[in-house]
C-alpha cells in the first residue's frame, strides 16, 4: 500500500576525522526509520553525507601535507564505509564538493543577496576554529567557545552577513504554531527561550581568511561559510534549483523530519528555517535532535582514549548486534552509554539467550517432534494462546507508535518484550510434557506454530533493526510473508510448510575472555602508538591541538639585547603584516645580534603575548636544544616572509 511521500535526512558528517560509534548512532538511527517506513509502504528518500568545506580543514589538511581535496576525499571515504557497513539504506550519499552541489549553493547565495537579505560589512568578533563559529564576548562561557568549550581569538574581517534579524517574529509565530516542528519538547523552549526570543544578530554567511570553500560569484575574494553550504545540501540534493527545481524536489521536498544531534539544533531550527523563508521555499515538517551516546558517562574524545569505533564493534560482534544495542540503549531524550562490557551483556541476555535461544529451540522441537513440518490440527484456543496472540498484535501497534514519535528504543524494547513473552509460552505449554502424552500431538502441533507464527511476527519487526537477522530467521522458518501488511492478523504462517534447520543465530560470548582480549588489543594500540608517535616524556597532541600553532616565516629586521636580562634579546620581526612583531627570545648566550639582523626564522605568530623582563613578547621563534649548551636557531633564509610553515 502506497502511503505517499518520507523524507528524512542526517546532519551530513564533518569531514575532521573517522566518525566514532557516538557519531555512527545517528546513521543507524535514521535507518531504521527509513526502513520501518518503506515496511509500511511510504515511498521513502533517505539522504546522509558530507559537510566538506572551511577553515578547520584547511587546516587539517595543511598539517597533513596534502590538499584540502585529498583530505575530505578520504575522510569522505571512510565516512562511507562505516555507513555501507553498517548495512544503512541511504538513496543518495552528497558531498557538498559535488560540482552541483556548490553551483546551486552559489545561486542561492546570490539569489539571497539580490533580494538584500544578504549584505556586506565587516566582522569583528571572538571566533571559534574548531566550530568555525563567531561569538560576542558576552556569549563565551568563561572567555571561550559556549558550544565546545575551546579557546576563542579575536578576528576581524570583511564579510557578507544573514539578515536574521529581519525573520525573527515570522520564525517564532512559525514555531510557536506548529508545535512538533522542534522535537522534543526540551529543545523548543532551549531554543525560543535562549536564541529567538533574546534576539537574533545576523549571521556571518562568507569569509576571506581561508580559500577551501565555495567562492561568492560576484566577490571571489570571498567564500561562502559553512552554513549556507551545508544546510543547503538537503534541497540541493533533491534537485532544487533557484531557476527551476527538479520533479524530485517537487516530489519530496519539505522533509518530513530532519535527524540530527542535540549540539546543532540550533542551527536547523533557526539558521536553515530562515534562508528557507527567505527563498520563499516550505519549511521542513519536524527537526528532531536526538541525544549523544557517551563512553561510560563521558563524551568520546580520542584525547580521553575512549573511542569506540563503529568497524571494531562490528568485526567484535556483528553488524546486527551493533545496530541492535544502538537502537535499544539510547533514550528518547537523554544521553545514552556504551562500554564494551555492557554491549556485551546485553548481546548474551537479548540476542542470544532470549531471541537466539527462541528460534533455535522452537525449530529444534519441530524439528524432532513432526519431522519439520507442521500438521493441520483443530485444537482449541486455551488461556495462553490467546494471551500470545493478542500480545503479538499489540506489539506491532507498539512499535508503529514508537516509530512515529521516534521512540526508537522503546520500539525495539516493545519486540524484545514479545520474544520474551513467547519465551513465557514454551514454560507454559511445555511442548516437551505435551510430546510424552498419547493424545496431544495435536495440542503440541498448535503450541508449535503458535511459536512459529510469532517468530515470523519477530522476524517482520526486526526488519528495521536487525535486518540481516529478520532474513536469518525467515531463512530458518522458511516463510518469506515477511512484509508489514500480513501482521494485520495472527495465524498467516501457512502449515504443512516445512521449517529449515536450526542455526544458532547470536552464539553466546565468553564475557570473561573477550574483555581479557580487548583490554591487550588496547594495551598493544596504545604502546603502538607511543612507540611511533610520541617522544618519550612529551604528552601526546591530537591533529586539532596541531592545527591550532600558526607557524610563520619571519625576517629579523632589529635585534638589541634586553638589559634587564642577559639571556634575552630583542627581536623586531617582519612576519609578512603591515605591523612589525616584537618578541624576547633567550638565546643571548649563542647570538649576537648582528649575527641574527636580516636571517629569516619561524615564529609561533599566535602564542599569546606575555610580558618578559618589561619586553611585551609576542610569539616564539624556533630553537633546536640538544643539552651541553648546544642551542641553534632555526633559519629559513630565501622563503617570503609570512609564508606558513606547514
Amino acid at each position: 500500500m502506497d502511503k505517499g511521500k518520507f523524507y528524512i535526512t542526517t546532519a551530513i558528517a564533518y569531514t575532521s576525522r573517522k566518525p566514532h560509534i557516538g557519531n555512527s548512532y545517528e546513521i543507524v538511527l535514521t535507518d531504521a526509520i527509513a526502513r520501518y517506513k518503506r515496511l509500511q509502504g511510504y515511498d521513502v528518500f533517505f539522504l546522509t553525507g558530507t559537510d566538506e568545506h572551511g577553515q578547520k580543514i584547511d587546516e587539517y589538511a595543511k598539517a597533513a601535507g596534502i590538499s584540502p581535496k585529498e583530505y575530505v576525499d578520504k575522510v569522505a571515504g571512510e565516512i562511507r564505509a562505516i555507513c555501507d557497513r553498517l548495512n544503512t539504506t541511504y538513496d543518495k550519499f552528497i558531498r557538498t564538493t559535488d560540482a552541483d552541489h556548490e553551483r546551486v549553493v552559489q545561486k542561492i547565495f546570490a539569489k539571497l543577496y539580490e533580494k538584500g537579505d544578504i549584505y556586506k560589512s565587516e566582522y569583528e568578533g571572538m571566533y571559534c576554529t574548531p566550530c568555525e563559529s563567531f561569538w560576542t564576548p558576552s556569549q563565551l562561557v568563561d572567555g571561550k567557545c559556549p558550544d565546545c568549550g575551546q579557546e576563542c581569538h579575536p578576528a576581524k574581517e570583511e564579510a557578507y552577513f544573514l539578515r536574521l534579524s529581519k525573520y525573527q517574529k515570522q520564525l517564532e509565530e512559525y514555531i510557536e504554531q506548529n508545535e512538533n516542528f522542534i522535537y522534543p519538547e526540551s529543545r523548543k523552549k532551549e531554543m525560543l527561550n535562549n536564541f529567538i526570543r533574546p534576539g537574533l544578530q545576523d549571521l556571518c554567511v562568507s569569509r576571506t581568511s581561508f580559500k577551501w570553500g565555495i567562492p561568492v560569484t560576484f566577490d571571489p575574494d570571498h567564500v561562502i561559510y559553512v552554513w549556507i553550504d551545508a544546510l543547503s545540501n538537503y534541497i540541493t540534493a533533491l534537485g532544487y534549483d533557484p531557476d527551476g527545481s527538479s520533479d524530485r524536489y517537487k516530489k519530496y521536498w519539505p522533509a518530513d523530519v530532519h535527524i540530527i544531534g542535540k549540539d546543532i539544533v540550533r542551527f536547523h531550527t533557526i539558521y536553515w528555517p530562515i534562508i528557507l523563508m527567505a527563498l520563499g521555499e516550505p519549511l521542513p515538517k519536524q527537526v528532531y535532535g536526538h541525544p549523544w551516546l557517551l563512553f561510560g558517562e563521558d563524551k568520546m574524545s580520542k584525547s580521553k582514549g575512549n573511542v569506540i569505533y563503529a568497524d571494531d564493534l562490528c568485526d567484535l560482534l556483528g553488524v546486527d548486534a551493533v545496530r541492535y544495542y544502538l537502537l535499544s540503549e539510547m533514550p528518547h531524550a537523554n544521553d545514552g552509554s556504551i562500554t564494551y562490557s555492557t554491549i556485551i551483556e546485553r548481546y548474551n541476555s537479548d540476542l542470544a539467550n532470549t531471541l537466539g535461544n527462541l528460534v533455535n529451540r522452537t525449530i529444534a522441537m519441530t524439528q524432532k517432534y513432526f519431522g519439520g513440518v507442521l500438521p493441520v490440527n483443530d485444537v482449541a484456543d486455551d488461556a495462553f494462546d490467546a494471551a500470545l496472540k493478542e500480545a503479538a498484535l499489540l506489539t506491532v501497534q507498539k512499535v508503529d507508535e514508537n516509530i512515529s514519535t521516534y521512540h526508537i528504543a522503546d520500539a525495539v524494547d516493545a519486540v524484545m518484550n514479545f520474544a520474551k513473552m513467547c519465551n513465557k509460552y514454551i514454560d507454559q505449554t511445555m511442548p516437551w510434557s505435551l510430546a510424552k502424552c498419547e493424545g496431544q500431538k495435536g495440542r503440541l502441533s498448535t503450541v508449535l506454530y503458535n511459536l512459529t507464527e510469532s517468530i515470523r511476527f519477530l522476524a517482520v519487526l526486526l526488519t528495521a533493526f536487525m535486518p540481516d537477522t529478520a532474513k536469518a530467521i525467515g531463512a530458518q522458518i522458511n516463510c518469506d510473508l515477511l512484509t508489514y501488511d500480513s501482521l494485520s492478523a495472527f495465524g498467516v504462517y501457512p502449515l504443512n510448510n516445512p521449517v529449515g534447520t536450526p542455526t544458532p543465530l547470536f552464539a553466546r560470548i565468553d564475557a570473561e575472555k573477550m574483555m581479557a582480549e580487548i583490554e591487550e588489543k588496547q594495551k598493544a594500540a596504545a604502546a603502538k602508538e607511543k612507540k611511533f608517535s610520541e617522544i618519550e616524556g612529551v604528552a601526546q597532541i591530537s591533529i586539532d591541538d596541531f592545527a591550532k600553532v600558526d607557524l610563520r616565516v619571519a625576517q629579523i629586521t632589529d635585534c638589541v639585547p634586553v638589559k634587564r636580562a642577559k639571556k634575552l634579546l630583542q627581536l623586531t620581526l617582519d612576519d609578512g603584516t603591515e605591523k612589525p612583531r616584537t618578541v624576547a627570545s633567550g638565546i643571548a648566550k649563542w647570538y649576537k645580534p648582528e649575527d641574527l639582523i636580516g636571517r629569516q626564522v619561524i615564529v609561533v605568530s599566535n602564542l599569546k603575548p606575555a610580558v618578559l623582563c618589561g619586553v611585551e613578547s609576542c610569539g616564539m621563534i624556533l630553537a633546536a636544544d640538544a643539552g651541553d649548551d648546544n642551542v641553534k636557531v632555526v633559519f629559513v633564509d630565501g622563503m617570503p616572509n609570512g609564508a606558513k610553515v606547514r
